[in-house]
Formats: structure tokens, C-alpha cells, sequence
């Protein structure tokens, strides 16, 4: 396809500064000459869970100017840039996406610097924030205004059933929710370590009750420790079996732990994620009192193509 020809297509995993690790996203920085099927066609060449397409700049309404996270006290007041953000898994678009969020703003503080950034994305806009850590760049986004609803008892039951999961496998100290922070997901708590590395599902199945419930991902997690998790994501919706790390659901986890009161109002969590792949990755949530919005950050780094 010609226009596809024109992008210039970044590699970067998120949550993870070793290529081996994270999750991996395709990034295009300059996107306003592909339309919608170009898009997606890129990312299903690119076979990643999901990728992310910068269609333009645009001013955030109200975000004045900050000092760069980089900058000396006395630095002139660097301006918030804004972009708008499309994401799309091999197989569909998506409102938004975790990890590609993460490595499309560490490749724009590679090329343009640390800083503040605002993504207009079609779930809201999400402020990002990358600063220089020990010689890492690390980004910290801040989800859109989350919400946890019920699941309906049938509805469990089918995705148990789908994953092959007895419903006494479950951790009842975590109960099963929808949870949202700019996407759907079910949040599904193993009561061990050794079920949760289990994951043999039925694709197709799982599939049909995610379209019907409009789910992202399935949560799987484990509780190792009061603020660390364990962290599994099926992803059949995107056309791959599993995510290597979320960070979209990593939002929406930390939203779920604090509406169930199983995490205070100010805490910062620990996710591993993608251990069972062989990528193994790390997010950081972070809950602020008084502020029902979620921050999820980690590292990541350009993969060589």
C-alpha cells in the first residue's frame, strides 16, 4: 500500500528498558496521511498487540505551560504539547491503549526531549508526563475518569467456562468486576500463583463474550503481597492470545482495588506482567487521594527492526 510505504514506523516496548521484555507497540509520529485502513493495516503487518498513529498536534485547552521535567528551576516554562492518537490492535481500532501510550511518549521525548504531553485520544485526553530517571526515561500517564461496575452471574460464568477456570479457582477476597479507565476490562483474581500461569483457553469462545461485552482484555491477577500483582491479559479481541503488559488494564486495575477498598486512597502498586511469556515487564500504579484518576508508569526502549 502506498501510503503505508510513506510512514516511518517506530518499534518500542513498553514497561520494560530491555527489548526482550515489555510489550512491544508499533509508533508513527507523523500518521496525517494515513486514513483508518492504512492504519490498521500497518499494525496488522506489524503483528503487535497494538500500535499507536500521531495525526496531528493540537493546543490542550487549559494546559498553560510547565517547567520541563528536565529543566533547571530557572528554565523558562516548557509548553505542554498535545497530539491527537489513534491505536490499533492486527484486527480492529481501539479508544485507547497503555503501552502504546507509554512508547509513543518516550519516542517523542527521544526526539524532542523530556517534557509534558497531552494525547487526545477517543476515551479523553491523557496527559503524560517523561522525565529522565537514572539515565531511563520513564512516562507516567494519567488515565481518563474511571468507573467498576458488576458482572452478571451468567456472564462469569461464561468466561470461566471459556477460560477452563473452576469457579474455586477464584480468589474470593477479590471479586470479579468490569472495571474502565479508557477501556473494558474484566478483572479476574486467581487464588494461586500456579493458576494463574495456567492459561489454556478457548479463543473463539472467550472472543464472542468479549465482543458482547465490549472487553478489551480479561484481567487475570494474583496477589503476591498487599501491593503486588501478578498480571495476565487474554487479548482474543485484538487477535492475539495474550498482551504482554497493559497498561490501559494496569489503569482500570488500580480504579477496581480502590472502588473495592482493597487498596487505600494513595498507594502505589506493583504489576509484573508477561513473566509467563518470556517478556517479562513492570508497571507502576499509583493511586492520589482526592483524584479518581489513575497513573501508571514505567520504562521502555527502542527494539532494533
Amino acid at each position: 500500500m502506498t501510503q503505508n510505504s510513506a510512514a516511518e514506523v517506530l518499534r518500542y516496548t513498553a514497561f520494560s528498558a530491555d527489548p526482550r521484555g515489555g510489550n512491544p507497540a508499533g509508533v508513527v509520529l507523523d500518521a496525517s496521511g494515513l486514513d483508518g485502513a492504512a492504519m490498521l493495516a500497518v499494525a496488522a503487518e506489524l503483528g503487535y498487540s497494538e500500535s499507536a498513529f500521531l495525526t496531528g498536534r493540537y493546543e490542550p485547552a487549559g494546559a498553560g505551560s510547565r517547567t520541563g521535567a528536565d529543566s533547571p528551576d530557572d528554565a523558562a516554562p516548557a509548553p505542554v504539547r498535545g497530539y491527537t492518537i489513534r491505536y490499533f490492535s492486527p484486527k480492529a481500532e481501539v479508544p485507547f491503549c497503555g503501552h502504546a501510550t507509554v512508547a509513543t511518549a518516550l519516542a517523542l521525548a527521544e526526539r524532542d526531549g523530556p517534557g509534558e504531553l497531552v494525547f487526545s485520544t477517543a476515551a479523553g485526553p491523557v496527559p503524560v508526563t517523561v522525565a529522565r530517571e537514572g539515565g531511563e526515561l520513564r512516562a507516567t500517564l494519567t488515565s481518563v475518569e474511571p468507573h467498576v461496575a458488576r458482572i452478571a452471574p451468567d456472564d462469569l460464568a461464561e468466561a470461566l467456562a471459556a477460560l477452563d477456570w473452576p469457579a474455586a479457582d477464584l480468589d474470593p477476597a477479590l471479586p470479579p468486576r468490569i472495571t474502565y479507565a479508557g477501556a473494558r476490562h474484566l478483572v479476574l483474581a486467581a487464588a494461586t500463583r500456579e493458576r494463574l500461569a495456567d492459561l489454556s483457553y478457548d479463543f473463539a469462545r472467550l472472543e464472542t463474550l468479549m465482543h458482547r461485552l465490549d472487553l478489551t482484555t480479561i484481567q487475570l491477577v494474583w496477589r503476591a503481597a498487599p501491593d503486588v500483582f501478578h498480571v495476565r491479559d487474554p487479548f482474543p479481541v485484538g487477535g492475539v492470545v495474550e498482551d504482554p503488559a497493559t497498561g490501559a488494564a494496569a489503569a482500570a486495575f488500580g480504579a477496581y482495588l480502590r472502588a473495592e477498598g482493597l487498596a487505600p486512597d494513595s498507594a502505589v502498586l506493583t504489576l509484573h506482567q508477561g513473566e509467563d511469556m518470556g517478556r517479562p515487564g513492570t508497571l507502576t500504579v499509583e493511586l492520589r487521594a482526592g483524584d479518581p484518576r489513575v497513573r501508571v508508569s514505567g520504562t521502555g526502549t527502542r527494539i532494533d527492526a
